[in-house]
Parts: structure tokens; C-alpha cells; sequence
């Protein structure tokens, strides 16, 4: 209330001043008219002063205006008679409807009541309604401005920029070029520093000319710009306007010119989705604001008149030019640049980014655009003004993306289309490169389709839960595993018996020999042995997402018949490669938003030990020995990586579906898969190991290694090494007994109420 009374207090004084003014000039109006008049008088002043006997010119020119008064008296009291009744044509004529005695007298009295009522009671309350429903003004500054969230790789590059409707990044005055400003100023509002919000005369010549049919004026002034694009609908109206000039000028009462000045160029829109003059330096220049030119200051000052007219991605994309002289032109008529400064600018040859919104590593932005919906909202993701930091590695990224490409259009013959690729560090679980398809834009086939987060068949790579969960329950790396036929019966379904890859039986092998080799049978034995409860247990502990209960599953889930994510297989290897240790995936380092303060920072994960490390070791022991798979892989195939030691698991889907390859060191691991997202089989011609996705793996694996030495290999104190079999094996201490008979035996098992 005080508030608007105080505006209205400011409107009196302004009008007062105003009222003055035009007193001023009117008392200046009729000097002039006098002084016009001693001149003409000059003329005859000898004639006239002979035959009217005037002393001087002066006094004639009194003369002169003393008729013209004389004959404007006449013509009044000539309108006054006609208005007056009609005198009495007989003296002793009766007067039926006499004319009330002072009836002029309380006419004048009605007339100054009426006046009164009008200037001190109506128009105060219309005043007060109209300025109480107005926006208030100080909403310039407090409310919540959306602005752009911009998504980072892990070196600053810039990899995509999310918003809602209005892209935009708020910078302060200072980081504003003096160009730009000064290019602003003198386009939009050359006296922006004197007048009070609006600009009386520029209103009534805009006008005139869009009245008379010239050309369009600007009639606003840069707070009123502010305030239209802020506060008010973009509609056309002398009611608009009204509201516009009040609340510009209200505005000025709160805020220092300075202040005006910088929501402007973080407010008004500069085309298309660039709201601010930071995304329109981003959009136009891919450049930050500070550091434009002249010539490239001038072009985006000219811009907020009229955006899609002047936008170089319109239909006339030369129109910017005329306006940009526009500029130029009127920055040389202030003073604020020289004419050599003019003509260098406008020699200057413009390039501008393209059109549309750069987006790399898609997959992976998406994916992480989703991770900061689930955790912040989907407002603040779109308007919140977040800074990303993520894991992705751009350089690292692109190369991916390529071997991918490159190695699933060689294999177009074994009838597989895409291919996928997920590239983690295991120890803190960043997420080095993320390619979800052969080609994100490849619309019409899915190619937007991210594979390393869809759910498919994990083929024999799932086998690492149920190796990891046995050797956590008695079992060894020596332990005879009996590969041999078996048919397992469950009363209502068909009875299932397990085949190998191969098509062949390899009679009493190691565990070692078996997992290394992913037999079939000898897995499916083992999981029946351990359970099935027992590997979705450890499943889940180890990051498993997607499984549920037990119950769901049969003995076929230890050879990929329950689907995953490759992220959740990502994590599931990472646990092993970290000696048990589980680290989720985390693809951000940091969060800031547009004040700079530190929304999240990535630290250390606390350690969640979901496997023994003794039985991590064995595990990584088993998948990094090239002699022990050489039984089904032989020995020079795209698994082994000269020089280091790299475990690595292959998998493979009925019909084959889905081809997997996953492989790690302590710092490194790198899932790739291939397919077709229609799942549609594959060639039978395809190789698990030797064609498909290992040949994609072995390429991204060697390029990461390459120049770099393995680790030592840190033994857990839970390990002893005996021989056994003739070679030297990896126990846990106190199970530590080499076996001498097949553990399960080969026997046909019944399955009866719930009993195996």
C-alpha cells in the first residue's frame, strides 16, 4: 500500500514537472507570437503611428493585441447571448416557469463539486486499482528465471544444453562487452541514462509514423523492453502500452540504471530458443559473451527489434547486415566508435554455428538427462541452470563410437546391425564412453534406442554370478564339475536339457577348466547344486537390477535366460575387478548451478564387500588364464591382449540373439554386445569369441592399454596356492582340498514339490 502510494506520489511530482513545463513553453509560444507581431507592426510603424498618434512600436503592438482581444470578446458574449432566454416582450408578461434565483451561481458550484469528486476520489481509487493489479516490478530480480542446464564431459566440453522453452545462462554487467553495451544503448535507447523509463517524445513519433503508414519506430525505451518481455503479454494494445510505460517507469524507482541494464541482456530474447545475451553469444558464435568483437557486438544489438526477421537462419539471411550498419551508424553519431572502427567492423565477414543444438555423445547425454530427472525434478533439470561435470571422456567417446560403427558394418553378413559398447572405471564406477547404437540418428532402425541400458538375454556372461556365488559355497577352482548329458523334469513344463555351445560333452573338468571354457551343462549342474535363490541373491547383491523373485526362474537363468542391462552388468564385473568390493555407476563428478555454488561432488563410495576378495581373486584368476580357455577358444583369439592381463567372459544367446563380450583390469573394463533391436537372430555363422562383439572389445581394450603397464596383482591374505591336477591353483584357506571325485554327479534329476 505505502509502496503505491509512493508511485503515485512520484506520477504527481512527474506530472507537476511536466504541467511546468508546458506553462513554460506556452509562455515561450506566445513571446514568439508577440514578438512576430512587433515585427509585422515594424513594417507600417510610421503610417500607424502618424494616424493613431502612437508614441513607439511597442505601444502599437499593445494596440494590435488590445483589437484582437477586443474582437474575441465580442464573439464570446455573441455564443453567451445565444444561451441566455429570451427577455420579456411585455412588461406585465406572467413568467410560468421562472428561472431559478443563482442559477449559475450552483451550476458553478455542481461543476467544481463534479470536478473535485472526479481529481480526489475517482481518479485516486482507479489509480490505486489499476496500479494494485499491475505486476510488481521487483519480480524482475526475484523471480525464478529459467535457465539452461548444460551437461559437460569430464575435460569442460560442452556435450548438450537442456531447457525447457528458454535457453538461457545469466552472466553479470561486467562480463558484457562495453561494445555491446554501448551498441544497445545507442540502437535501442540513446538516452537510456537520462530519462525516466520512457520516452515521451519517442512514443508520439513512433506513432505518428505507424499512423501516417512509415516505416515502424521503435517507441520503447530498453527498461520498457525489459519490462514487456518479462512482465507483460506480447499483445498489441494502448492498454498493454499503458500498463508497459507505468511499470517502466515504476521500475526505475527501484532500480539503478546499471541493474536495468543487466536483466535486459539476461531477459530479452535474441531468436529462437536463446533467451540472454550468453545463449545468443553460445547459439550465434559458440562463444562466450566476453569475448565478442565490434562486429559481432553490433549484429547482436540489433537483434531484439525484431529476432526472426534479422536471424542469419531466416528466410532473408543477409537481412542482418542492414542492421548491423544500423548499429555501426548510430554508435559513430554518439561518439562511441571511430569511422575507422566502423569500417572494420563492417568488413568483418561474420561466420555463424549452425543452426541447430550440438549434441554429442547422445546416449549417454540422454542417459544422464534421465539420472538428474530421478534425482532433482524434471523443473530444475529444465530450468534450474545446472552445471554438469560427467565422467565421459569426449576424445575416448568418439573413438568408441567409430570401432563401433566401423566393426558392426563389417559384420553385416552374419546378419547383426547394431552394436553396443559401455567403457567404466570399476574402482570409483565413472562412465568413461556410453555408445547405445551404431548410429543415434539412424531413426527409421531405432538408432536412438540405447542398448546399454535396454534389457536383453546375457547369453553364458551371466555365468560369472553363478561361478562367484558357488565358490562363495564350497566350491574350488579344482572342483570336477561333470560335464555330461542331463534332463532335468518339472512337473507342467516341458523337460529341459542343457546343450553346449559346441554341441559336444567334455566328460569330469575343473571348474576352472569349465567356467573358463563357459560349458553349459557343468554351469546348470552347479546352479542346481548352489540353488537358484542363492545365485538371484548374489545377483542382486552384486548389481543386479532387473530380477525378481526366485521363483521366476528356472535352471536356464545361469546361461542368460533372465534379461539385464549392460550397465548392471557393468557393475556386476567392476565388483570382481574390485576384489568383491560393489561400486555403483555414477556418471557425474560435479554439480554446480548458476550461482556457482556446489550442488553435489563425487567422492569416494563407501565400500559395500558383497563378495569374499578371495573369491573375487579366483574369479579374475579364471577369466584373465588364456591356457584354460583354450580348450573352446584357442589360444590366438580377439580375448587376449598381448602384454597384459585382461579377464574377460563371453556370451552368447539362443539362436543367437544377443552376442556379449565383457573384460576388465583394475582400472578398465569395457562391455560390448551386438545384435539386432528387433532381436532377430544372427547368422549361425557367428563365433562367440572369435566374430561379433569380441573383436569390438579387443579393439576399445587394446587402444586403452596401449602404452600402459599392468599393476601388481595384490594377492588377498584369504588365498593359498597348492598344485593340483598338475598345475598350481588358487584355494581359500581351510577349502583348500583338491577333489578326487565329480561334484554334482551326471544323474537324471526330478524335480517334485518344490524338491530337488
Amino acid at each position: 500500500m505505502l509502496e503505491i502510494l509512493r508511485l503515485i506520489g512520484d506520477f504527481v511530482l512527474f506530472y507537476l514537472n511536466i504541467i511546468i513545463k508546458l506553462i513554460a513553453l506556452t509562455i515561450d509560444f506566445l513571446s514568439k507570437i508577440f514578438l512576430n507581431t512587433q515585427k509585422n507592426v515594424k513594417r507600417e510603424a510610421n503610417n500607424y503611428s502618424k494616424k493613431l498618434n502612437f508614441n513607439n512600436i511597442i505601444d502599437l503592438t499593445k494596440f494590435r493585441l488590445f483589437l484582437r482581444l477586443k474582437k474575441f470578446k465580442r464573439k464570446l458574449h455573441y455564443k453567451l447571448k445565444k444561451f441566455s432566454p429570451p427577455k420579456s416582450e411585455e412588461k406585465n408578461q406572467v413568467t410560468i416557469y421562472p428561472i431559478p434565483k443563482h442559477y449559475f451561481l450552483k451550476f458553478k458550484y455542481f461543476v467544481i463539486g463534479f470536478i473535485f469528486c472526479v481529481v480526489f476520489i475517482v481518479i485516486p481509487f482507479i489509480t490505486y486499482a489499476f496500479l494494485n493489479s499491475l505486476p510488481n516490478p521487483k519480480q524482475l530480480s526475484e523471480r525464478k528465471i529459467p535457465q539452461t542446464t548444460k551437461i559437460y564431459d569430464r575435460n569442460g566440453i560442452l556435450l548438450y544444453q537442456i531447457y525447457a522453452n528458454e535457453n538461457r545462462t545469466l552472466v553479470p554487467l561486467s562480463s558484457i562487452p562495453k561494445n555491446l553495451i554501448n551498441a544497445t544503448i545507442a540502437i535501442e535507447d540513446k538516452d537510456f541514462y537520462q530519462n525516466p523509463g520512457f520516452d515521451i517524445t519517442a512514443i508520439i513519433r513512433a506513432a505518428s509514423a505507424d499512423i501516417s503508414g512509415k516505416p515502424i519506430q521503435g517507441g520503447s525505451t530498453i527498461t520498457q523492453q525489459l519490462i514487456k518481455s518479462t512482465l507483460l503479454t506480447p499483445e498489441v494494445s494502448i492498454s498493454r502500452k499503458i500498463k508497459e510505460i507505468v511499470l517502466a517507469f515504476w521500475a526505475e524507482k527501484i532500480y539503478t540504471k546499471n541493474q536495468i541494464l543487466e536483466m535486459y541482456f539476461n531477459q530479452v530474447p535474441y531468436g529462437g530458443t536463446a533467451w540472454g545475451i550468453e545463449a545468443a553469444s553460445e547459439t550465434y558464435f559458440g562463444e562466450n559473451v566476453k569475448d565478442l568483437d565490434l562486429a559481432q557486438c553490433a549484429f547482436l544489438a540489433g537483434m531484439p527489434q525484431a529476432p526472426t526477421t534479422y536471424s542469419p537462419y531466416g528466410e532473408n539471411p543477409d537481412l542482418w547486415k542492414s542492421r548491423q550498419k544500423e548499429v555501426l551508424t548510430k554508435m559513430l553519431e554518439q561518439n562511441y566508435i571511430t569511422k575507422q572502427e566502423e569500417d572494420d567492423a563492417l568488413n568483418e565477414n561474420l561466420t555463424f554455428n549452425p543452426p541447430q543444438i550440438p549434441i554429442y555423445a547422445p546416449h549417454f547425454v540422454m542417459y544422464v538427462k534421465n539420472y538428474l530427472i530421478q534425482r532433482y525434478g524434471l523443473p530444475m533439470v529444465e530450468k534450474g541452470g545446472l552445471n554438469v561435470i560427467t565422467s565421459l571422456d569426449l576424445k575416448l567417446q568418439q573413438k568408441v563410437e567409430n570401432i563401433v560403427a566401423d566393426e558392426v558394418n563389417q559384420d553385416a553378413y552374419l546378419n547383426l546391425t547394431n552394436g553396443a559398447a559401455l567403457v567404466t572405471n570399476p574402482s570409483n564406477g565413472d562412465i568413461l564412453a556410453m555408445i547405445g547404437s551404431k548410429d543415434y540418428n539412424d531413426i527409421q532402425n531405432d538408432g536412438n534406442v540405447n542398448l546399454t541400458i535396454s534389457l536383453r538375454q546375457p547369453g553364458s556372461s551371466i555365468k560369472i554370478i553363478t561361478y562367484t556365488a558357488a565358490l562363495s559355497n564350497g566350491f574350488t577352482p579344482a572342483t570336477i564339475l561333470d560335464d555330461s548329458p542331463v534332463t532335468y523334469y518339472v512337473p507342467g513344463s516341458t523337460p529341459y536339457s542343457p546343450v553346449n555351445y559346441d554341441g559336444a560333452f567334455h566328460g569330469k573338468v575343473p571348474l576352472r577348466i569349465a567356467f573358463a571354457n563357459s560349458f553349459n551343462i557343468p554351469a546348470v549342474k552347479t546352479l542346481q547344486k548352489i540353488g537358484i535363490s542363492t545365485m538371484v541373491d548374489f545377483a542382486k547383491k552384486m548389481g543386479i537390477t532387473t530380477w525378481g523373485n526366485p521363483n521366476q526362474y528356472g535352471l536356464s537363468l545361469t546361461l542368460g535366460a533372465a534379461e539385464v542391462k549392460m550397465t548392471d552388468m557393468a557393475t556386476v564385473y567392476g565388483t570382481i575387478a574390485n576384489g568383491g568390493e560393489r561400486v555403483n555407476l555414477d556418471p557425474i563428478l560435479k554439480i554446480t548451478n548458476y550461482q556457482q555454488d556446489v550442488v553435489y561432488k563425487k567422492s569416494p563410495q563407501l565400500p559395500q564387500q558383497v563378495v569374499d576378495p578371495g573369491v573375487a581373486f579366483i574369479v579374475s584368476d579364471i577369466l584373465a588364464d588364456s591356457n584354460a580357455r583354450t580348450w573352446e577358444f584357442g589360444l590366438n583369439t580377439p580375448l587376449n591382449i598381448p602384454g597384459h592381463r585382461v579377464s574377460v567372459k563371453t556370451g552368447t544367446t539362443d539362436n543367437k540373439r544377443d552376442n556379449w563380450t565383457i573384460g576388465y583390469t583394475p582400472n578398465i573394463l569395457v562391455a560390448t554386445w551386438v545384435g539386432n533391436n528387433n532381436n532377430s537372430p544372427m547368422s549361425q555363422m557367428l563365433a562367440s569369441g572369435i566374430t561379433g562383439a569380441a573383436p569390438i572389445w579387443n579393439k576399445i581394450m587394446t587402444m586403452l592399454l596401449e602404452n600402459t603397464k599392468d599393476k601388481t596383482i595384490i594377492v588377498p591374505n584369504d588365498i593359498v596356492q597348492k598344485t593340483c591336477f598338475g598345475r598350481n591353483e588358487f584355494f581359500i584357506k581351510g577349502n583348500d582340498a583338491c577333489p578326487l571325485i565329480a561334484t554334482p554327479s551326471a544323474t537324471i534329476i526330478t524335480k517334485k514339490d518344490g524338491q530337488h
